[in-house]
This record gives structure tokens, sequence and C-alpha cells, in this order.
């Protein structure tokens, strides 16, 4: 549910825009998440690495929550704690 719709053809790059595909209430949480994490030492470089790239503050949430959730995800997979490198 946050992933980028791309219309391209050929040559022609065409808009992208974030889905509103998957669970709202998955959404609003990993968002939420992001919202919090982007104020933390730990993933503020991440946060302020897409802001310099261009992209508007909720594209950089949106990513952030994205990397939170394959974060999440690998931790519960492998049953491990999260440890800040």
């Amino acid at each position: 549910g946050m992933d980028l719709t791309v219309d391209d053809s050929g040559k022609k790059n065409g808009p992208r825009h974030l889905t509103k595909k998957g669970d709202p209430e998955v959404r609003r949480l990993a968002y939420n998440a992001a919202m919090a994490a982007c104020r933390s030492a730990k993933w503020k470089p991440f946060y302020e690495s897409y802001l310099a790239r261009g992209f508007s503050k909720t594209q950089a949430l949106v990513a952030l929550a994205r990397k939170l959730c394959r974060v999440a995800f690998a931790l519960m997979k492998n049953q491990s704690k999260y440890q800040p490198a």
C-alpha cells in the first residue's frame, strides 16, 4: 500500500504518484511510525537524504515507512532483536 504507480511507455515518462492500495490502518500506523522515526538520531539522516533528493515531505516519510516495515519484517522473520549499527 506504499508503492509508486508508474505510467511509462517507451520513451514517455508518465506521472508517478503514491498508491492507496492495501490496508489503510496499516498504512496509517506505518506513516505515524515514520513521523516519529524521522526525529530520531538513527533515522533522521535517511529521511533528510530523501528530502535532499527533492522528494516532498510526504514522499520521504513514505519511503521511511517502507524501510521501517522491511526492517520490522526482517526482525520478525529472523526472530532477532534490533541492533542499530
